[in-house]
């Protein structure tokens, strides 16, 4: 038995891709997409008819280059539907994590073109950076609209906590970029167990685990398949196709790391309440606090490079 079919005895392993035949042969449960991915994506010739779908749309709607961009993520998002049984992630606008209502109404855009390209909100999750705003955002969407939200762009253990209270649907700690940072910052290299970003994605999971919510947890931005085996068992995992191909070409045993019966005790906080606790608790890591800035800024700069390449589609 594979690695990768070890790990899927635990967990729920998730395609991190735009790419639809990576997704295809990993038969993953759901995908998840972002900006950049989708920017790549669009590189490759055989997915010209979703770009040409999109611009017609905008050009018939007279919605612009906005109107472009919703459509091709949900066009994307609609053919990965074709392939996974579960769900697809669908992202918001970076530029607009700071902006709890316009977040929440670019949601309910979103949603709309799923429906009206006959996809049910169950099978859409919506992809929201892990700010103050977008974790109230996604708290409105969760439980005033029934709208399933990914909170993104999760560094600190205050998002993860702040993400729970809200009662969001799932949230994606990036394990790798926590690494990266760590790297750099100290000059340290570090073992799969003494990897920083595996210990903050098992806190949190720990967290969760022993305080009953219902949030799921998943694991996100890998560097190497190490981190990935230290968190077998985590509720979900969304993993690179690069990654997944080396898990599935490997057939050494492995155990699971993370189980909801071993996850400890940790005095319970609270976060989304309070805003101050909330911004001091990240001001308090600054891991946490520039790795969230830059998350922000690279996908919104991928976003305005699609923009572009859409914009000279439509002749703007």
């Amino acid at each position: 038995m594979s690695v990768l079919d070890q790990i899927k005895q635990y967990t729920t392993i998730v395609a991190d891709t735009g790419d639809f035949e990576s997704i295809a042969q990993y038969k993953p449960q759901d995908a998840t997409t972002n900006p950049s991915l989708i920017l790549a994506a669009t590189q490759k010739p055989q997915y010209t008819p979703l770009i040409d779908d999109a611009i017609a749309y905008a050009k018939k709607t007279g919605g612009g280059v906005e109107a472009a961009t919703d459509k091709l993520l949900v066009n994307f998002g609609k053919e990965i539907l074709k392939i996974v049984p579960g769900r697809v992630s669908t992202e918001v606008d970076a530029r607009l994590s700071f902006d709890k209502d316009a977040t929440i109404a670019k949601a309910l855009s979103l949603i709309k073109l799923y429906a009206d390209e006959g996809v049910a909100k169950d099978r859409v999750l919506i992809k929201i950076a892990s700010t103050w705003e977008g974790i109230q955002a996604a708290h409105v969407l969760e439980k005033e609209h029934d709208i399933h939200c990914n909170l993104t762009l999760l560094f600190g253990f205050p998002q993860a906590v702040a993400c729970a209270e809200a009662g969001v649907t799932l949230i994606s700690p990036f394990v790798g970029r926590i690494l990266d940072w760590y790297k750099k910052s100290t000059g340290e290299a570090y073992t799969a167990t003494t990897d920083p970003g595996v210990i903050s994605v098992t806190r949190i999971y720990n967290y969760y685990k022993q305080h009953g919510y219902n949030t799921i947890v998943m694991g996100a931005s890998f560097r190497n398949t190490g981190e990935i085996e230290q968190l077998a068992g985590c509720d979900f995992l969304t993993i690179s196709p690069a990654l997944l191909g080396e898990l599935q070409n490997d057939s050494k045993k492995i155990e699971r790391k993370l189980s909801p019966s071993q996850a400890g005790s940790q005095e319970k906080v609270s976060f989304f309440n309070n805003e101050k606790a909330f911004r001091w608790g990240m001001n308090e890591d600054p891991m946490a606090t520039e790795k969230l800035s830059e998350g922000i800024r690279n996908f919104a700069k991928d976003g305005v490079k699609l923009e572009n390449a859409l914009k000279e589609k439509l002749g703007l």
